[in-house]
């Protein structure tokens, strides 16, 4: 079994054609991992010192990347950008 890991983009929110395949991995670890990468990416490069953490939040709602995990059988969605985001932005704001 493969997991693919989708990309839309919250900038184009419900635009299925703003969406790309970031590839397949072995493992849902794999795929889980390649997730949180792209949402640590775009938290850590938009947050500005003083930045709050809603501010980052806010920042990510509308113009970040939201990655999700596929795969044959999928009952449940094994990974959630934006709760992921909605942790890391107080560990980013707490951090800096």
């Amino acid at each position: 079994m493969r997991y693919r890991v989708l990309v839309d983009d919250n900038f184009h929110y419900m635009d299925e054609s703003e969406r790309y395949e970031l590839g397949e991995f072995d493992t849902l670890e794999a795929a889980v991992a390649a997730c949180k990468r792209i949402v640590d990416e775009f938290l850590i490069s938009n947050y500005r010192p003083g930045m709050t953490a809603a501010e980052l939040s806010a920042q990510y709602a509308l113009f970040g990347e939201d990655p999700f995990v596929v795969y044959p059988g999928q009952e449940t969605v094994p990974f959630s950008a934006r709760d992921y985001a909605a942790e890391r932005v107080e560990q980013i704001c707490h951090e800096r």
